[in-house]
């Protein structure tokens, strides 16, 4: 009886034995579970059977339908229905590349860890990571596939840090040297990295707000408000960062306002002493208007960021479901908001800026219409320097030449400096038609062979040297109205009198038949000599002709059109521009400044780091 009593008792021990020695996979990625709820319940190994894994709490009443599908329940009561999402990685197309890293990311509101630190948003999960979910489970994820690596949260060998890794930390075994070594390689560093706590948020993007007025800035501002919006969207917890959207966005536009009622107040009509009123110079004029083009160039790179950042919130929202639904919906109409107004600041920056400019243009316009370009010594073979052009046309070239280099310092997106000239040469083109019209039928007509040669001269003066910089067919397109009439006044006396309506109107398209019958009417043909029979209009057009508008409209302005693509800035490439790094250097050392302020008094000294070293 003893021996077989003892003999089950073997088996019984043999059982419990083989169950404790169960293999994990070989082919599929698994969880090993090293805390948990209720551990005698609990298994130990949870196998990714799915590409997609999905953890949470078993629910009295699940969704009939799939969107809400678990793939392991924790019973935890701090658990979510659907708590924590990995994603396996893609056999690479190349059997001997290494596979790449699985994705793991919280739901929203979910409590997640990662080898210890918080998790707020979809990260890298390697082989070895630790996962804690909740108050209770931590487990460690398995790979059979990838190679082996060691685990992350191992020690590694030191690395230099951001600013609070490199400095708050006393119980990491660095001494104060290595600290401050920690600190100044962040300090120089071009990594697209800046570090602040939420606490120093404000202070910082007022500072980034003053930094437009240095010079050579450019772009700076829109980079540095990405870094500020990378930072958020690593380190805080997600709804900071629609919130920091917003906030940039305000602080964008309240600078851009200022701008413009400065601009406002500087303008010659709206002075207290106005005994000598006058038109402000190009130079004036480009001068007060560069703020505005930067904001607006600075206001494009952000906006792209900005929409970058909105196209992950809409991922999260199509994975999470209808769980979160309120809480991304909000976080969604709050960045709907912050772009409706970075878009507010980039019309508002284009219509002032083409305003001032179509301003100046108007008193320089007229005397391409004007001038005799052959009285001019220069040789008119080829586009010379603006300085020999002939001066009737020098004062609008120069307006155009600074709009251009204005547009470049400010390092304006290509797609707006087209649209910004594309308006400049609809108003030019418009102005000068409208001019040329309104004298056609007065005592001053240019309605003749002789004026109309030296018009077509200066336009092609202007439109030469526009293709020298790139701004031919731009110009082409905008100036064809203006450029027809003037190849319809250039055709010699004796062929244009022979030439009938119906020729007329298909060799010159782009004039209404009001505005041909206008020219007609009023061509220069001589004393005593009236227009041929052949210049009439059929009669089925003669009443449409009456109570057509000769004129060209100032408000079919083509539309500004925000560009899609060819933006600038990089973020997660090092700062190569030495201004935009010592920039950033900058406001590294504000930020650490601010920090060491916040410390108690007896601490100070501890962190008393000298920057410029």
């Amino acid at each position: 009886m003893a021996i077989s009593a003892e003999k089950a008792m073997d088996v019984a021990n043999l059982e419990q034995l083989s169950q404790c020695l169960i293999q994990p996979p070989t082919e599929h990625p698994y969880f090993l579970q090293l805390l948990g709820y209720n551990e005698k319940q609990e298994f130990v190994i949870h196998v990714m059977t799915r590409r997609r894994h999905i953890f949470g709490r078993p629910e009295r009443c699940p969704a009939p339908d799939q969107s809400n599908y678990v793939d392991t329940f924790l019973s935890a009561p701090d658990i979510l229905p659907r708590h924590c999402c990995v994603v396996s990685s893609v056999p690479p197309a190349d059997p001997s590349q290494p596979r790449g890293s699985a994705m793991v990311r919280p739901f929203r509101g979910a409590l997640i860890t990662h080898n210890g630190a918080p998790l707020h948003r979809q990260v890298e999960l390697a082989p070895g990571d630790l996962l804690g979910m909740g108050q209770h489970f931590l487990f460690m994820y398995k790979d059979p596939r990838a190679a082996a690596a060691p685990p992350a949260w191992l020690p590694k060998a030191w690395v230099s840090p951001g600013l609070v890794g490199a400095l708050a930390c006393q119980a990491c075994g660095r001494s104060l040297q290595e600290r401050q070594e920690a600190f100044r390689a962040y300090l120089k560093s071009r990594e697209p990295q800046l570090r602040y706590r939420p606490q120093e948020q404000e202070a910082l993007l007022a500072e980034i707000v003053r930094l437009q007025e240095a010079p050579n800035c450019r772009l700076g501002p829109a980079f540095l408000f990405g870094l500020c919006l990378e930072h958020a969207a690593r380190e805080l917890e997600p709804g900071h960062l629609p919130r920091l959207i917003a906030r940039i966005a305000q602080l964008v536009k309240e600078a851009v306002w200022e701008k413009i009622k400065e601009i406002g107040d500087r303008q010659p009509e709206n002075q207290q002493d106005k005994g000598e009123l006058g038109n402000l110079s190009i130079e004036e004029v480009a001068a007060d208007l560069r703020p505005l083009m930067l904001w607006m160039a600075n206001a494009m790179e952000l906006l792209s960021l900005v929409q970058k950042r909105v196209l992950d919130i809409e991922k999260d929202l199509d994975l999470e479901g209808a769980s979160h639904n309120a809480l991304l919906s909000s976080d969604l109409e709050t960045c709907d908001e912050a772009m409706a107004v970075l878009d507010e600041v980039i019309m508002s920056t284009f219509q002032q800026s083409v305003y001032y400019l179509t301003k100046t243009l108007y008193s320089a316009l007229p005397a391409l219409l004007d001038s005799n370009p052959f009285t001019a010594t220069a040789d008119l073979s080829h586009v010379p320097e603006l300085s020999s052009m002939p001066e009737g046309i020098q004062g609008t070239l120069a307006i155009y030449q600074a709009t251009l280099e204005l547009t470049r310092d400010c390092d304006l997106h290509p797609d707006l400096v087209s649209q910004t000239f594309g308006y400049l040469f609809f108003f030019s083109n418009a102005s000068l038609f409208n001019t040329l019209m309104e004298r056609g039928s007065s005592h001053q007509s240019l309605f003749q062979w002789a004026k109309a040669v030296q018009i077509r001269t200066n336009l092609d003066l202007v439109l030469d040297w526009l293709q020298g910089v790139g701004l031919g067919d731009i110009a082409t397109e905008f100036f064809r109205k203006l450029s027809t009439t003037a190849n319809l006044l250039c055709v010699p006396k004796t062929s244009l009198l022979q030439t009938s309506w119906s020729r007329l109107r298909n060799d010159y398209p782009a004039l209404t038949p009001a505005q041909l019958h206008h020219v007609l009417t009023n061509y220069q043909l001589g004393p005593g000599r009236v227009s041929p029979e052949c210049w009439s209009p059929p009669e089925k057009e003669r009443d449409e002709i009456a109570h057509s508008d000769i004129f060209e409209s100032f408000t079919d302005h083509p539309p500004l059109i925000l560009p899609c693509d060819g933006f600038r800035l990089r973020l997660s490439e090092p700062v190569s521009d030495d201004t935009l790094h010592r920039q950033l250097i900058r406001l590294r050392r504000f930020l650490w400044e601010l920090e060491r302020e916040s410390l108690p008094a007896n601490q100070r000294a501890v962190y008393g780091l000298d920057p410029s070293q």
